[in-house]
């Protein structure tokens, strides 16, 4: 059991590994306008097999498929895995794993409609979301497999930060895909102001929304530093403080690719290197997240466990009586 256990873990974080390589890839289809390379046809490419070789952007959604098609091999070994190895003795990482089959089953059919339907700005953003929910899913799963508490305590105000900032995390992302999606990435052409302008409302909606996106993220640094300076003062465990440090670094690095992404006039590498770090950060505020959980599911059992034990003990004859 211990070896399946292990084979699991390396299993499950291997695949949320390909899934965050998927994501990234998925921004170079986007990028680089390859979501139509294949024009209107799945599984099949323009009704073949194999793209032809002079095609660069059919190839390019192609192995975005079989990339694809990789991580569901992954988590079906995954998922065979958590159900022989958890199915008693952690039903927590059993349940995750499961939702994560769900949820790569509905990304992948959301994948079909995006390609079949010509690329709607909305399907593209559900789809990007479902895809970071599955690599949440997959990277819970793994530490709930792997962490084991030392401490414990119950939830306070830093646990709803982490919960907090890992939701606006996937909020920016998806008004991101949704910037994109509306035709605003260049709606601003310098940075940080837009067009000179902090407030750029006469510039159009096309300002309004992309200006907007940059708001939201000047909220969520706030956020990720406030986490690492709670992180520091409430918390012992090295890895909660690894974890808020590296998420609040991947947003400085994000935020600067950012602004790249925009003074570049929205060239391909940094489009897809601010996917990938956005991503990145999703993935370290799960990770805390699943500790934080950790810790308080252990307190309750602790808990629990007095409960019972009270009673029994309060019923047990008294011997000097």
């Amino acid at each position: 059991m211990v070896r399946q256990g292990r084979l699991f873990s390396w299993l499950v974080l291997s695949t949320a590994g390909l899934t965050l390589g998927l994501i990234v890839f998925g921004a170079v289809v986007r990028v680089t306008d390859s979501g139509l390379g294949c024009g209107n046809h799945w599984p099949s490419c323009n009704g073949t097999f194999f793209p032809p070789l002079d095609n660069v952007t059919a190839w390019i959604e192609w192995l975005h498929r079989l990339f694809a098609a990789l991580i569901g091999l992954f988590g079906l070994g995954a998922l065979a895995l958590a159900l022989v190895a958890y199915r008693r003795r952690n039903r927590l990482v059993l349940t995750m794993t499961a939702i994560a089959a769900v949820l790569f089953t509905v990304q992948s059919t959301l994948g079909a409609l995006v390609v079949v339907l010509d690329l709607p700005p909305t399907m593209v953003t559900l789809h990007l979301g479902v895809a970071m929910l599955l690599l949440g899913a997959l990277l819970a799963a793994g530490v709930f497999a792997l962490y084991r508490p030392k401490r414990t305590y119950g939830r306070d105000s830093f646990t709803a930060l982490v919960y907090l900032t890992a939701t606006m995390t996937l909020l920016i992302i998806l008004t991101g895909a949704l910037v994109r999606g509306s035709g605003s990435t260049l709606a601003c052409l310098d940075w940080p102001l837009c067009n000179g302008e902090v407030l750029p409302i006469e510039q159009g909606r096309s300002a309004v929304i992309h200006m907007t996106h940059r708001f939201a993220v000047v909220g969520l640094g706030i956020m990720s530093a406030m986490l690492v300076w709670m992180a520091f003062r409430q918390r012992q465990q090295p890895v909660v403080r690894v974890l808020a440090a590296v998420a609040f670094g991947l947003y400085l690095m994000q935020a600067g690719v950012g602004a790249l992404f925009v003074l570049s006039a929205a060239a391909p590498i940094w489009g897809a290197a601010h996917v990938g770090l956005a991503a990145s950060m999703w993935a370290a505020l799960v990770a805390l997240g699943a500790v934080e959980t950790m810790n308080h599911r252990l307190l309750t059992q602790i808990e629990d466990e007095q409960a019972w034990q009270l009673p029994a003990s309060q019923t047990q004859p008294n011997p000097t009586a």
